[in-house]
């Protein structure tokens, strides 16, 4: 069957759109801290809330396989709004903690019926182009992820209050735009109910164990990555003492940039093969780590590249570890082992962001996304095996 031409621009679009929730508080903490006296350590917490938000949902949506009983379009479009009106209702909270903090994790826990079940819906249009089409739907999601940062530049006048509106409203209206125009695909399957024995599959199969570490690896670094560069970017602009540094701006591209690397990536895995493609992307993306504390003190256009070429490698193997993961994971489980792996890796993203949230303060920024390099250091010794194995 032909894909009708607006699929998948249409999901990529709501993607993109519903996942700007994720990073909406981050972009507007400068303005609660200036406006309530918010400690440094807000941002971590913050991020921590939503990621926590995106973990209870993923298990509650896979044990009750709501994305399964239900048409996956009904359930994003139902999502999407639940998530956009939390959003919209951290404008209340102002610049109270606790409150903040209970409306992230809300957000975050609707995400999970937005960026996965996304997923499902592109799955049941896409059958041998999937990987393809997982590369722009992820790129959606760094796009997604950066935008708020992007809002906040572009409307420096506008209220903070104005810049999570202005992210609920785009999220609602894709919402809306993935359930008039994506009908369900006719690869839909139904899958099997949760299985939590899936949990012991990571570690009786050694291909599917290399690709889950190799993601592991990777998450380690990616989100504590997106959290702080904003903070990475404001502190090179304080020690260079460059005036007119737009900080918000930097940030969206240096994210965003994630979406070359996703769509590049799913190209050249047509060739290479993801396990190729994700070694080298995280290889270089480890590189970057390493060489964080020198790049810091570069003139601005160097600095500003080295950012925008790690923003690209440290997540454009994100599709290929979907891929890798989806074709090692064993048959009979897709479903529940896709599930279990990615509530490991999200709740993996919370130590590096709690650690660089505790040591930040007393370090500087210059020198701690060091803290990253163990992730992308253990996941290439994952990969490798998966490389050799290939190879042979």
């Amino acid at each position: 069957m032909r894909v009708p031409g607006r699929i998948l621009p249409a999901i990529v679009i709501s993607q993109f759109a519903g996942t700007s929730l994720w990073f909406a508080g981050n972009a507007v903490l400068p303005d609660l801290q200036r406006r309530g006296g918010l400690p440094i350590e807000a941002l971590g917490d913050m991020t921590t809330a939503v990621q926590l938000g995106f973990i209870a949902g993923t298990l509650t949506f896979a044990f009750l396989a709501i994305a399964d009983r239900y048409s996956p379009r009904r359930v994003y479009l139902i999502c999407a709004l639940l998530g956009a009106a939390l959003n919209a209702m951290t404008v209340l909270a102002g610049a109270d903690l606790w409150p903040l903090l209970l409306f992230r994790f809300a957000t975050g826990f609707f995400l999970a019926g937005i960026y996965p079940v996304g997923m499902k819906i592109a799955s049941g249009w896409f059958h041998r182009d999937l990987g393809k089409a997982l590369g722009f739907l992820v790129g959606a999601l760094m796009l997604g992820t950066a935008l708020p940062h992007l809002i906040r530049a572009i409307g420096h006048d506008l209220p903070w209050e104005g810049v999570m509106l202005a992210v609920s409203a785009l999220a609602a209206l894709g919402g809306v735009l993935m359930y008039v125009l994506v009908p369900d695909g006719p690869h839909l399957k139904v899958g099997t109910q949760f299985n939590w024995g899936a949990f012991a599959a990571i570690f009786r199969s050694a291909d599917f164990r290399a690709s889950s570490f190799g993601y592991f690896g990777h998450m380690w670094e990616l989100y504590a990555f997106w959290a702080f560069v904003p903070v990475y970017l404001a502190a090179h602009s304080a020690s260079s003492h460059m005036n007119g540094f737009n900080v918000s701006l930097l940030s969206f591209a240096v994210i965003g940039a994630g979406s070359i690397g996703c769509i590049a990536g799913g190209f050249a895995s047509l060739r290479y093969g993801s396990d190729k493609v994700a070694f080298a992307q995280l290889s270089a993306s480890g590189v970057c780590c390493l060489l964080s504390p020198i790049a810091f003190w570069l003139p601005e256009p160097a600095f500003l590249a080295f950012l925008i070429f790690w923003g690209i490698v440290v997540a454009g193997d994100s599709p290929q570890f979907s891929a890798l993961n989806a074709h090692y994971a064993p048959p009979l489980l897709v479903g529940s082992s896709l599930t279990i792996v990615n509530c490991i890796g999200f709740s993996i993203t919370i130590l590096p962001i709690q650690l660089i949230n505790s040591v930040i303060s007393q370090t500087g920024a210059q020198s701690v996304f060091l803290l990253l390099l163990p992730g992308p250091i253990v996941g290439l010794m994952a990969l490798s095996k998966l490389v050799r194995n290939r190879a042979k």
